[in-house]
């Protein structure tokens, strides 16, 4: 049961998502902080929608190492670009220094010069400041729980390099597309766009549940194993959106 404040006499639930925010911009931070402590009070019972409670601030990446090491945050907001230490050097200090820390990379800067080694660093995603609120407090919420949070933009830059790269597999090769029907095309097209299930019900307008099924067709229908390798097999056939 959750116990109740002293001051306010509102219920202080077990659990909140512990966050510290990093950003050489005051205002970016407070901006942060005003929307993320604004967030309606939520049942503690679901791991998934904990409130989030915004612990500290930096103005670097040094500040950030000393503070995630004394706060143990749970989710570390980090920019790239700052004085003293970048986002880059700082997110395997902070991971050193806070084991359970998720890092999620929140900058302006998408190039993949930037990208590649901030995940090769050991950030668990990577969004840009042109995010809505909402997408970035279920962003939070998500990496909490482990899961890797990428910017649809960044999410297709990954995949482009990867399917530059990946070999065809020599055993069981992917089937033709013209096994899929019009809506799977449709699916495998914004899955290589880097939209997730609920984004992409979103966009064709029927449930997540439906949007599940048609993934588990694809995948079985061409013999892949995962979404990754849909979205290369997508890019490879031409199957991804346009850009815009």
């Amino acid at each position: 049961m959750d116990s109740l404040d002293s001051a306010t006499g509102r219920a202080v639930p077990k659990e909140m998502i512990k966050v510290l925010i990093v950003d050489d911009h005051a205002v970016v931070r407070q901006g942060l902080r005003t929307f993320l402590e604004l967030q309606e009070d939520v049942s503690s019972d679901d791991p998934s929608v904990l409130p989030i409670q915004v612990v500290g601030e930096a103005a670097n990446g040094a500040e950030a190492v000393k503070l995630a090491r004394n706060l143990r945050p749970d989710v570390v907001l980090l920019d790239l670009v700052m004085p003293e230490m970048d986002g880059i050097e700082a997110t395997p200090k902070i991971i050193a220094d806070s084991p359970h820390s998720r890092v999620i990379i929140l900058t302006s800067f998408g190039e993949e010069d930037r990208v590649f080694p901030a995940i090769r660093a050991g950030a668990q995603g990577y969004l840009l400041k042109d995010i809505a609120p909402d997408d970035l407090v279920q962003a939070v919420r998500a990496a909490h729980l482990g899961q890797v949070q990428l910017h649809p933009d960044i999410a297709r830059t990954l995949m482009l390099a990867v399917a530059a790269k990946e070999e065809p597999p020599a055993s069981q090769p992917a089937a033709p597309f013209e096994e899929l029907t019009e809506r799977e095309l449709e699916v495998l097209s914004l899955i290589a766009g880097g939209l997730n299930n609920r984004e992409i019900a979103e966009e064709l307008v029927i449930s997540a549940k439906t949007v599940k099924t048609h993934v588990s067709s694809i995948l079985g229908k061409l013999h892949l194993e995962d979404r990754t390798q849909a979205a290369i097999y997508a890019l490879r056939h031409g199957l991804a959106p346009d850009e815009a």
